[in-house]
């Protein structure tokens, strides 16, 4: 007995002695993460979308696309996510642009941090309280306000970072042979500036069609976004559709991931008129 529980010690102890950390060790509490938190709710997402009644079925996705409710919600959310970002791009590019130019640029795009910083709630509701204090109907326009302020963060930073890393001699050069500013900017720095316009909107319009804390505090009783009807069905225990619905922005996701990576394959100098 003895001789057998030193061998077992000694075999252990070999193990241990040939046992060497490498890198991949720590990629296992990643994966592990990975798998809890991200694959195995996708898979619950599928498992209730396509199983009904322990059968694979269509029957969750013809359901949302027969209710009129939820694709009006959902090209609702489209629309809103369009103009909340063409307005982040409108607001944001001049100043990403402007900072850009400045030495003292990165401080200043803390100021514009710094509301992040507070919690999400807190800020929605303190804009809330502030429409209400000066009277103003909470509605679409509210909604609208209260994304933009939320999501424009989103847009500047990118924007301020790929400005920064254009290199100055493509508007020199440009300066050097005749180009007033106006020329420089539209042949130089605004096509430079796409993969940062890319990026932006990849980072606001997504959130935008797929938030719901927004809309409840800002829209008002009738401006309801595509991720207040995911949180309706799912409250309502309706977890097909509401699977169906989930799958559907992952699918937007995906999309725009898509373009994203196949704009910015090239270097950024191939982007020049």
């Amino acid at each position: 007995m003895g001789t057998k529980i030193k061998n077992i010690s000694m075999k252990i102890a070999s193990r241990i002695k040939n046992f060497r950390i490498t890198r991949s060790v720590f990629a296992y509490p990643y994966v592990l993460f990975l798998m809890m938190f991200v694959i195995m709710p996708l898979v619950i997402l599928l498992i209730n979308a396509f199983i009904v009644n322990e059968k694979f079925s269509f029957e969750n996705f013809a359901n949302f696309f027969n209710d009129g409710s939820s694709v009006d919600t959902l090209m609702f959310s489209l629309l809103i996510g369009i103009i909340t970002t063409v307005l982040c791009i409108l607001l944001g590019y001049p100043v990403a642009y402007i900072l850009s130019k400045w030495s003292s640029g990165r401080l200043i795009v803390l100021l514009f941090i710094l509301p992040m910083w507070v919690n999400f709630l807190i800020r929605t509701l303190s804009t809330r309280f502030m429409f209400e204090a000066i009277g103003i109907k909470l509605g679409v326009g509210t909604l609208i306000f209260g994304l933009v302020y939320n999501y424009i963060p989103f847009m500047i930073l990118p924007l301020h970072t790929t400005l920064s890393n254009i290199d100055k001699s493509f508007s020199e050069a440009a300066s050097d042979l005749g180009a007033n500013p106006i020329n420089t900017f539209f042949k130089i720095t605004f096509p430079l500036s796409i993969p940062g316009i890319l990026s932006g909107i990849t980072m606001v319009f997504i959130p935008t069609i797929s938030t719901f804390a927004i809309s409840q505090f800002l829209g008002g009783t009738s401006s309801h976004l595509f991720g207040d009807s995911i949180n309706t069905k799912f409250e309502h225990q309706l977890y097909g559709v509401g699977s169906v619905m989930s799958i559907i922005m992952l699918i937007f996701v995906l999309i725009s991931n898509y373009f994203m990576q196949k704009t910015n394959k090239g270097e950024a100098a191939r982007n020049l008129w």
